[in-house]
């Protein structure tokens, strides 16, 4: 069960809009790399249902997150199929995330009220999206179409909460160009983890790009 009202969840992201978008099949690894997120002043966590081992490292994650991480939201992306988002929804997840919507995984996240972000690209995609239920509508590959293409959504669609995924960098530059274009919430995968074995740096790193994020909301 999510240790987070939808409600709440919604406003966590919002405030804390850097989402890690994450995978490793080694539990001790991937608490290490949560612990420094966390101790970097992130609070929205995306593990990746992307490998073998990818529920029994979330079930390990989850009990971790609630114990040392209280105020981390931790949630599943990569779901296709209503028997998953079932299975990592008792598992504990907090949200779901998707590559694409499927009308299956909207009910189910419905049914249990936990906030649902699609993905998508296309006007009628997002609107759909949204219709459906979706809390937050993620655009995806946001490589393929760049920052302007998020401005030129804004005209019509002003008001509808948009992640990007894919195309954003960890530097200001990057953050400066999404996030001017309109988009609330980023995700980084691989490029956020670089060198992210030292910790310590990391964490501080994440810290300064919060620190940036937070001047652009002003």
């Amino acid at each position: 069960m999510a240790r987070f009202s939808p409600a709440d969840a919604f406003s966590a992201v919002m405030q804390f809009p850097i989402v890690p978008v994450f995978y490793h099949a080694d539990v001790a690894y991937a608490k290490r790399i949560v612990q420094a997120c966390y101790a970097g002043g992130l609070r929205v966590f995306e593990f990746t249902n992307r490998g073998e081992k990818a529920f029994e490292v979330f079930s390990a994650l989850q009990s971790f997150v609630a114990e040392q991480c209280p105020d981390m939201l931790l949630g599943i992306g990569t779901i296709y199929k209503a028997e998953d988002a079932e299975r990592f929804i008792a598992a504990g997840a907090d949200f779901m995330v998707q590559p694409l919507a499927t009308a299956e995984v909207a009910a189910v996240c419905r049914q249990h009220n936990v906030p649902w972000l699609p993905g998508a690209m296309t006007p009628t995609e997002i609107y759909n999206a949204t219709e459906q239920g979706a809390a937050i509508v993620k655009i995806f590959p946001g490589n393929m179409v760049g920052p302007g293409y998020i401005k030129a959504l804004r005209g019509p669609m002003p008001n509808i909460p948009l992640m990007v995924t894919g195309g954003v960098e960890p530097t200001n530059e990057s953050l400066a160009d999404w996030f001017g274009a309109g988009v609330n919430v980023v995700g980084m995968g691989s490029q956020l983890f670089k060198n992210a074995d030292d910790t310590e740096a990391f964490s501080a790193n994440i810290a300064k790009l919060m620190q940036f994020v937070n001047t652009l909301k002003k």
